[in-house]
């Protein structure tokens, strides 16, 4: 029991660490939504791209070695949404979409990015929870409707960043990766 007792003050101790370190990430955060002084903090290089993908856990290894096995390792932006297209043009979550945009924009202003990869996934939960798992239960239907959403980002991105590249990916749970588009 007294072991129990001694160790307690180390566990409070990191917490504290912990969340002085998150609250000090949330600071610099908070910081970047005030873009007016970006053309003067360009970084300094650039990326090649800008990455939007979903936060499922099960993919996030597959991703790193899709992009490493492209030549892009170090070379991109990363953007995590739940949903990845669907997460930035979802209107239950407005508040996404407005993230995304920002991010996209910091991207091109400090790191000169010239392509964006938006790259969805099979099984998404993110998709169940949004539109409804009837959407996911078929492979064709589940490819379509993410092709629909994939596409419509495309679009809306076109549009506002014409000299943009724009890829549009769907990774299966195995971390094959088809092109949509």
């Amino acid at each position: 029991m007294k072991q129990q007792k001694e160790q307690a003050p180390a566990i409070k101790g990191e917490s504290r660490r912990k969340f002085m370190q998150l609250a000090a990430l949330g600071g610099g955060v908070s910081l970047l939504t005030a873009t007016s002084w970006l053309p003067e903090a360009r970084a300094a290089g650039g990326t090649d791209a800008l990455l939007l993908s979903c936060m499922d856990y099960r993919l996030v290894d597959d991703i790193e070695r899709y992009m490493s096995d492209r030549g892009m390792r170090n070379k991109y932006d990363h953007v995590i949404l739940a949903g990845a297209s669907l997460g930035a043009i979802t209107d239950k979550y407005p508040e996404w979409n407005k993230t995304f945009w920002e991010h996209l924009d910091i991207a091109i202003k400090l790191h000169n990015i010239h392509t964006v990869m938006v790259m969805d996934h099979r099984d998404c939960g993110a998709y169940k929870v949004i539109l409804g798992a009837e959407h996911t239960k078929d492979p064709g239907v589940e490819k379509e409707t993410h092709a629909t959403h994939l596409n419509h980002l495309k679009k809306m991105i076109s549009e506002k960043y014409p000299k943009l590249k724009v890829e549009m990916l769907l990774m299966s749970l195995d971390g094959t990766v088809d092109v949509i588009g």
